[in-house]
């Protein structure tokens, strides 16, 4: 809509300074007489547009002419300045760029020298090393699903490793530290259910529309004991003084005691599940699982099946 149009050419004037008419024209896919036209109608509206003729001539606005800032600080509007960017690295959503014009455009034109360097004590990367390119075509997949309401049918595997198809109605994406969930009304359970989307292996966006749903309130995104069927127990793990930064990354300080030789003691609650075991053999043999004794006997048990995993006829392997 030419409403929109004009809109997005004011907040990108007010933030990016001049502008040629062929730029104007490339990023809204119109032609330079249409361009000139908007121009004209924006000069009539009272915003103070400023035309240049030459090389290096162009549109811009009066200096001085900005979007009030209302009650936002220079800090304020830099952090999240940041943060947009950091969102717009994640989702690879060049929607955003509209949303960064906007914020940009709250800055006064002496301010915009920060553009660069922009909130220099805060860096917001939302995208984590290593990821999958597919995880974030997966996230903007949802995305637009969501915005159109429109039903998915996905592959998915659950926590317990059993897989099928689900068809839902997507809601709210999550991103949780450096993962991604979805919230989302699933048709064959008749609630809400998360999704992580790391473990949706396929998915197809139907064409079939639903009237979207009251979402449940998702203030914070934590952890529900309830999710996890198994029971906590009491354990002990003792840990080898050279990763001490991982388990800095792992555990809180007040489960952590450095013992008298170096060693880190962490006593906690965890489920005996796949995840705790394939924490524990993780460590290699910088851990020593102290209790519960049966825990420890489960340990060994599989450090033997791996071991048998790799022998051979024709070798003896020694443990």
């Amino acid at each position: 809509m030419k409403i929109d149009r004009l809109l997005a050419m004011t907040v990108l004037l007010l933030n990016r300074g001049r502008i040629s008419a062929k730029e104007l024209g490339e990023r809204f896919g119109v032609s330079t007489k249409t361009i000139y036209r908007d121009m004209d109608t924006l000069s009539l509206a009272g915003i103070p547009v400023m035309a240049h003729q030459g090389t290096s001539g162009g549109f811009e606005m009066m200096s001085h002419y900005t979007i009030s800032r209302q009650f936002l600080t220079l800090d304020e509007i830099s952090s999240v300045f940041s943060a947009v960017k950091g969102v717009k690295a994640a989702m690879d959503d060049r929607t955003l760029d509209q949303l960064l014009d906007k914020v940009g455009s709250l800055l006064q034109r002496s301010d915009q020298t920060m553009d660069a360097g922009m909130a220099q004590g805060l860096l917001f990367d939302l995208n984590p090393w290593g990821q999958a390119k597919g995880t974030r075509d997966k996230v903007s997949l949802l995305r637009q699903a969501s915005n159109e309401s429109r039903k998915v049918n996905m592959h998915y595997i659950n926590m317990n490793g059993a897989e099928g198809w689900r068809i839902v109605e997507p809601g709210r994406l999550i991103l949780k530290g450096n993962v991604w969930y979805l919230q989302a009304f699933c048709t064959s359970r008749e609630d809400f259910r998360i999704f992580r989307v790391s473990r949706i292996l396929d998915m197809k966006v139907l064409p079939e529309a639903f009237e979207p749903r009251e979402l449940p309130p998702l203030e914070a995104y934590e952890w529900n004991p309830e999710w996890s069927s198994k029971d906590h127990q009491a354990v002990t793990l003792r840990f080898s003084p050279k990763v001490r930064h991982r388990v800095a990354d792992s555990f809180s300080p007040e489960q952590i005691s450095v013992q008298g030789d170096g060693s880190l003691l962490v006593k906690s609650g965890f489920p005996l599940d796949e995840w705790f075991y394939g924490m524990v053999l993780s460590y290699g043999d910088q851990i020593v699982v102290e209790a519960p004794e049966h825990a420890a006997m489960e340990v060994v048990r599989r450090v033997q099946h791996i071991l048998r995993q790799y022998a051979k006829p024709d070798r003896q392997m020694s443990t």
